[in-house]
């Protein structure tokens, strides 16, 4: 990479922001100054006619810096190109030569070339580093090779004189010894099982206890995750998030159990079980609470429809329930994954537009907070819509 990589890139900056406001009107006309529902339009732009995507954390990285100071994959830089109307990055680079600059087609090809040829001399097996000297042949005498001469008057006669067998000897010594040799090691061994039992006491003695929950009202798995606080006397709660259709394990040697559960989709609920004659698995059934399930369902809702006229109706017919749902002074969050901009506050109008444009990224929206008053009105949401990234963990 050289420092006219990183102007080339600059300048493919400017081009995909001209290119995306030949037809559309973000909130700015600097591309490093969108964010919320713009990007969320550019990227449904470069879907549709690069046939690609970039995720909401490497807009943030290389849009909202200027200038950067490295480049992105070359898989994104030649999405960005094709976006702005050239072949690849190569082809950009090649329409965009800056004064003196040489740009070869095979450069990148004669690297790759001497990579190669680096690892196949490091994978080759290690040359003898000293050559044979003929000095050092040593030519012995012939042997006798006439089998019916032999010298036998000057051999050495060796006896195979047999060892005294102590066997009868040795048991009586390692009996006598066995303990005197080993006491520390047993003594040791006893400390140990002591110092293991008292230390896993809690697991040990421990049972465990199985909490799965179902929607009261229509008797399938919760669509929420779940936070759990576990209320211990003279202790801070212990908080668990529990993910839609899983269960809760808990381990505990206590005689009773306090559980507060909440989610967004549904009225809190608090559990007070007797552990000494509690069952081991039990069903915990959880109200939803029909308003919030509501407005997170408009929020969601596709209003593509078979037609213009159709789908135009659709989209009236989803912002006027949305409006009855949420309060006028209602609170409302988007939350993002980047160090840049982690949230960003929405007014109602602002949301209820959001949600009834018609784009791919809303089947990611995920409620992380929802809140209503007494009239049932919603006053408060916090949202975020989940990246490509994330999706595909």
């Amino acid at each position: 990479m050289t420092d006219l990589d990183l102007l080339h890139f600059e300048q493919l900056k400017k081009d995909v922001q001209t290119e995306y406001l030949k037809r559309s009107t973000p909130s700015h006309d600097d591309i490093s100054k969108w964010k919320g529902i713009d990007i969320i339009y550019f990227q449904e732009d470069l879907r549709k006619k690069a046939k690609g995507n970039i995720s909401e954390k490497s807009f943030y990285t290389y849009f909202k810096t200027s200038p950067v100071t490295k480049l992105p994959r070359i898989d994104m830089l030649n999405l960005l190109s094709i976006y702005a109307g050239y072949e690849s990055w190569y082809d950009f680079k090649k329409q965009h030569l800056f004064a003196g600059e040489l740009l070869l087609e095979n450069e990148d090809l004669e690297e790759e070339e001497i990579e190669e040829l680096e690892k196949m001399v490091a994978a080759a097996p290690d040359l003898p580093k000293t050559e044979i000297s003929s000095k050092k042949i040593e030519y012995l005498p012939q042997e006798n090779l006439d089998l019916q001469k032999s010298n036998t008057d000057n051999q050495i006669v060796t006896q195979n004189t047999t060892p005294v067998n102590n066997a009868e000897i040795q048991p009586v010594i390692i009996k006598k010894n066995f303990f005197k040799k080993n006491a520390w090691a047993i003594i040791t061994s006893i400390l140990i099982t002591i110092t293991g039992v008292l230390g896993f006491k809690d697991e040990i003695f421990s049972k465990t206890y199985k909490y799965c929950f179902t929607d009261k009202d229509r008797g399938v798995s919760v669509i929420n995750t779940l936070e759990i606080r576990v209320i211990k006397e003279n202790e801070s709660p212990l908080l668990f998030k529990i993910k839609p259709g899983e269960c809760f394990y808990y381990s505990t040697k206590d005689k009773n159990v306090k559980m507060q559960i909440s989610a967004p989709f549904y009225e809190y609920l608090e559990v007070n079980r007797n552990l000494e004659n509690a069952p081991e698995e039990e069903m915990i059934e959880l109200k939803p609470d029909d308003y919030k399930m509501a407005a997170y369902y408009f929020s969601i809702k596709d209003v593509k429809g078979g037609n213009p006229e159709e789908q135009i109706a659709l989209i009236k017919q989803k912002r006027n329930q949305l409006e009855n749902l949420i309060s006028n002074s209602a609170i409302i969050y988007q939350v993002y994954d980047n160090k840049t901009y982690g949230i960003e506050r929405l007014d109602k109008q602002k949301y209820i537009t959001l949600v009834t444009t018609p784009t791919t990224s809303l089947k990611n929206l995920n409620v992380i907070e929802m809140k209503k008053d007494s009239k049932g009105k919603i006053v408060s949401i916090k949202f975020k819509i989940a990246s490509t990234d994330e999706e595909n963990k």
